[in-house]
C-alpha cells in the first residue's frame, strides 16, 4: 500500500479535520520516513513497513514503503509523497533514501542524489555546494537515525544519507529552484512535516527565499510580479536580472511583510490592472476566492481623476475591472495611474517606514502598461497612507 496515515495527530489533526480537508506530508517528512526504514534495514536486515516517525509537533504518521533494496553496506527505502488535498507539485513523487555505513566518528553526512538540487547561490539557509536538504529535515533525519542506532546497540549513527526524487529535475522546473540557484532538482523541505491544504506555505517560503538570494547577491531593486506577463513587462522596463524577479502571484502581503523585515532599496510591484486594484483597495491577498475587484472603489477613484457622475456610474456598473479601465481611457481619465498610485501608497503603508522605495506598474493581459506610479520612499512628504496592521 502506498501513502501514509496518522497514528496520532493531536491538535493539528483535529484542526485539519475541522476544515474538511485532508492533510499531507512534506518532502522532509517523507525523506525522514525513508531514511528511518533504510537505516533500520541496514542494521537489522528487515524493513519496517509501514514505518512510523515523530514530527516536530508530536504527530506520528506511518508511511508505507514503495521501495526496499539492500546491498553491501547500504540499504534503500522509498516513500511516495502524499500531499493530501493540497495542489502540491511534488504530490505522488517517489522519494528515496539510501543509507550507507561510515567509519565510527563520521557522524551523519547528507548527499544529493538524482532529482535533488544543489545550492549554487548564497542567501539560502544552506551553504553553497550543499545538497538542498533544508535544516529541519536534516535535524529530523539525524534524530531518527540516532534513535535507530541506539535501539540496535550503537553509540552513534555514522552514516551517509543520500536523498533522491524520481523525476525530481523535471518537477523542479515548475518550482522557484532554478531562479534562486538550486540546480539539478528539488529541495527537501518542511518545518512541521505536515502540508496544510491550500496554506500556500511553500509559495510564500519561496518568496522569502527569493528575497534572501537577491539580497545576498547584492541586488538592490527587486520586482514582485503577479505572473509571467508582468515579469516580461518589468524585465523590459528595468532590465532586471532573473534573481531580482519575485513570483509574487496573489501574495502581495507576503512580499511586503518580508521586505519590511529584510529591506532592499527599491521594490517594483507589477501586475494586472484588476489584481492591483485590489491592492489599491487595501487587500494583501489578491486571489479571486479571497478578494474581489471593488468597482465602487474604482468609481470613486475615477471621480477623483475627473470623471463626471455619468462615467462614475458606468464604472461602478462595469462587468470587470478592465472594462472599467477602458471606459475611463476612452475619455482621458487616468484610472490606471490612479490605481497604481493608490497601490503604491498601500504598499508603503504595509512597509511601515522600512527603507524601501516603491513604484507600481499596471498592465493589461497583453502586457501593455496601462497605469504607472513613480517610485516613492517612506520619507517622502506626499506619503500619507495610514499604517495598516498585518
Amino acid at each position: 500500500m502506498h501513502g501514509s496515515s496518522f497514528v496520532s495527530g493531536g491538535g493539528r489533526a483535529a484542526q485539519l479535520k475541522h476544515t474538511g480537508l485532508r492533510p499531507g506530508w512534506t518532502t522532509g517528512a517523507c525523506a525522514t520516513a525513508a531514511t528511518t526504514a533504510a537505516y533500520t534495514a541496514l542494521l537489522s536486515g528487515e524493513f519496517p513497513d509501514p514505518v512510523t516517525i515523530t514530527l516536530p509537533k508530536g504527530q506520528t504518521p506511518a508511511f508505507a514503503l514503495a521501495v526496499e533494496a539492500t546491498g553491501p553496506g547500504f540499504a534503500t527505502a522509498g516513500v511516495i509523497k502524499d500531499a493530501g488535498d493540497d495542489p502540491d507539485v511534488t504530490h505522488g513523487a517517489l522519494i528515496r533514501s539510501t543509507v550507507r555505513a561510515l567509519p565510527p566518528g563520521s557522524g551523519v553526512v547528507f548527499r544529493a542524489g538524482e532529482g535533488v538540487g544543489t545550492v549554487t547561490l548564497p542567501g539560502l539557509p544552506l551553504e553553497v555546494g550543499e545538497p538542498a536538504i533544508n535544516p529541519v529535515p536534516r535535524q529530523l533525519m539525524r534524530e531518527h537515525v540516532t534513535a535507530v542506532a541506539a535501539a540496535h546497540g550503537h553509540r552513534s549513527a555514522d552514516v551517509e544519507i543520500t536523498i533522491s526524487v524520481d523525476d525530481g529535475a523535471e518537477i523542479a522546473r515548475s518550482t522557484w529552484n532554478p531562479r534562486i540557484g538550486i540546480l539539478g532538482g528539488l529541495s527537501i523541505l518542511g518545518t512541521t512535516g505536515v502540508v496544510v491544504p491550500y496554506s500556500c506555505s511553500a509559495w510564500i517560503d519561496s518568496i522569502r527565499r527569493g528575497v534572501d538570494v537577491a539580497r545576498a547577491g547584492g541586488i538592490t531593486h527587486v520586482a514582485g510580479c503577479t505572473g509571467s506577463t508582468s515579469e516580461r513587462t518589468v524585465t523590459e522596463l528595468y532590465e532586471l536580472p532573473e534573481i531580482a524577479l519575485l513570483d509574487m502571484g496573489d501574495f502581495a502581503g507576503a512580499v511586503l511583510k518580508y521586505l519590511r523585515r529584510h529591506p532592499v532599496d527599491r521594490l517594483t510591484v507589477c501586475g494586472g490592472f484588476a489584481k492591483l486594484s485590489k491592492l489599491a483597495a487595501g487587500h494583501l491577498d489578491l486571489h479571486s476566492a479571497r478578494s474581489q475587484v471593488d468597482k465602487t472603489f474604482l468609481a470613486d477613484l475615477a471621480r477623483a481623476g475627473g470623471a463626471d457622475g455619468a462615467l462614475a456610474a458606468e464604472v461602478a456598473a462595469a462587468n470587470t475591472g478592465l472594462a472599467a479601465l477602458r471606459l475611463c481611457e476612452a475619455v482621458g481619465v487616468p484610472l490606471g495611474d490612479l490605481v497604481a498610485a493608490r497601490a503604491r501608497d498601500e504598499a508603503l503603508a504595509v512597509l511601515r517606514g522600512a527603507p524601501v522605495a516603491v513604484d507600481v506598474v499596471c498592465v493589461d493581459r497583453a502586457g501593455v502598461v496601462v497605469g504607472r506610479a513613480a517610485a516613492r520612499g517612506p520619507k517622502d512628504p506626499a506619503e500619507v497612507a495610514g499604517v495598516r496592521q498585518g
